[in-house]
């Protein structure tokens, strides 16, 4: 055996061994289901989902049918999930979106993805610091009379996230895993509570009624419900992680999906029982985000509400955490395969993390934060105040990004077989994933047209292009990368969706 310092076996704890040292690679055999669905579910945020997106889309758009709205989606993204779980026992790396893209539409096309990808799991992640922080000010004015400005909570949080990044994954599973399961044991209690105590209108289905979907609220609704979804879609990105990614990936994925949909679809059709049907918009309008607080208190008391209040802030740190980790791991696959400086591609030798994505992203939040920090000159109620605009603008930039990720992960699945001679077997697969692509398309669609009302900003804005145009940019730099990679350095762009498989190939060719 050569002793070739820049060459490795088979490490004895059954990492993968890779070309120029383990540290290309991210350290496997750390992840089991439980984790691996942990660490997915952080991501959606249930509480922060119930208590502030399930009230927004009652009072804004108007539509009592959300529960039937957040059925559909599941349906749409269990077709999606088909195809993607399927490709995910051929494609194991940790940039799972652009590298699927790329092994079914090519690397030029995998290179915007990855950058689309970037961007979007960046915004998703930056934007929950906003209202974290407006809700940990909220939290000490209000139970500890400490009047702080939101941004310092926002920044300790980014900083303790960024700690956390270089830790193992198995200790992040953990933090998420606890905080998860209360925030949702809390909210069962509340459905519970609301279904035994139903408003004057009693157990009504109505919110299931398919008439309750229409009106002009609805393309805008589907937009806000799908955001709540984002996360499931993450499995794949631990799959160099787990010891049978074949299995635990697409057992993972699909648990998220059918779990999420019966949770939220049940959580607020409880919503629309506590109220009423008739009712669930006006009181929604007039409560906003304290609606969920407001139904609490009268049915399960001041002290079930105040550590309702706590675990929302919790519940968004773990969000705050689970893309955190995405982000890192995105920006790993990149440096190992050129599309970052090579230095993205090392994980840390203690933990096996991420570590160099993980202080990117951590940058990236600090530099955001303090940004709209220091552009902010209005009172925190106010709708137009920076704090809030940081959430919303990049909340949905990032949603988008994802909807639009998944419609070209759905064409990449159905190009990937077809390429490979596996149209007939894979035929029903194929299906799913064409019905999937057209629906996400849809949704991207709404996304962009109702992008002002999405973001509040007035008719005419500015901010209606602009914003939605970031994930265009980014599409539109990382092509260009990929020509340019293609035309200066083949090698590099052959690489593209490749993850560890190239360095392994690179080990047998040098050998």
């Amino acid at each position: 055996m050569t002793t070739d310092s820049s060459r490795t076996s088979t490490t004895a704890s059954g990492g993968i061994s890779t070309f120029k040292g383990q540290e290309r690679a991210l350290r496997a055999d750390r992840l089991g289901t439980g984790g691996l669905l942990l660490s997915v579910l952080a991501a959606t945020a249930p509480l922060m989902v119930v208590a502030g997106v399930m009230p927004t889309t009652f009072a804004v758009m108007g539509i009592v049918g959300q529960p039937l709205l957040f059925v559909v989606l599941g349906v749409v993204l269990i077709l999606f999930s088909v195809g993607y779980a399927e490709m995910s026992r051929h494609v194991h790396n940790a940039g799972a979106f652009y590298a699927y893209i790329s092994r079914g539409l090519g690397g030029t096309a995998g290179a915007g993805a990855a950058l689309v990808a970037l961007v979007a799991y960046n915004a998703l992640q930056v934007g929950i610091y906003g209202i974290f922080g407006f809700e940990v000010s909220g939290l000490l004015a209000t139970y500890a009379d400490v009047e702080i400005a939101w941004w310092i909570p926002a920044l300790v949080a980014a900083l303790a996230v960024g700690l956390l990044g270089w830790l193992k994954i198995d200790v992040n599973a953990r933090v998420l895993g606890v905080l998860l399961v209360i925030e949702v044991l809390l909210v069962v209690v509340f459905d519970v509570a609301a279904l035994a105590d139903p408003g004057k209108e009693g157990l009504s289905l109505h919110a299931f009624n398919p008439d309750t979907l229409t009106g002009a609220g609805v393309g805008t609704a589907l937009c806000f419900c799908i955001a709540a979804f984002l996360g499931f879609e993450q499995a794949p990105v631990y799959a160099e992680e787990t010891s049978r990614p074949h299995v635990l990936v697409p057992r993972v994925m699909f648990l998220a999906v059918g779990g999420v949909a019966v949770f939220f679809a049940l959580s607020s059709w409880a919503l629309t029982v506590a109220t009423g049907p008739s009712a669930i918009v006006g009181t929604a309008q007039k409560q906003s985000a304290g609606l969920l607080f407001f139904l609490t208190e009268s049915r399960l008391g001041g002290t079930f509400t105040d550590v309702l209040h706590v675990l929302f802030v919790t519940g968004m740190f773990a969000a705050l955490l689970s893309f955190h980790n995405v982000v890192a791991r995105y920006a790993f696959a990149m440096g190992r395969e050129g599309l970052l400086p090579a230095a993205f591609g090392r994980t840390s030798g203690s933990s096996g993390a991420p570590g160099t994505g993980s202080l990117l992203q951590t940058v990236v939040a600090v530099v955001v934060v303090a940004a709209f920090a220091i552009a902010d000159d209005k009172p925190v109620g106010d709708p137009t105040a920076p704090v809030l605009q940081l959430f919303t603008w990049f909340g949905n930039i990032g949603a988008l990004g994802v909807i639009v990720l998944m419609a070209a992960a759905s064409l990449s699945v159905v190009v990937f077989f077809v390429r490979r001679g596996a149209a007939g077997t894979q035929a029903w697969r194929l299906v799913t994933s064409v019905l999937a692509g057209i629906a996400l398309l849809v949704i991207a669609g709404y996304t962009v047209k109702d992008f002002e009302v999405l973001v509040g900003a007035g008719p005419g804005s500015a901010l209606s292009w602009v914003l939605p145009g970031t994930i265009g940019l980014a599409a539109l730099a990382g092509v260009v990368l990929g020509l340019v990679l293609r035309a200066r350095a083949p090698e590099k762009h052959a690489r593209i969706g490749l993850g560890n498989e190239a360095f392994q190939l690179d080990k047998a060719a040098s050998s």
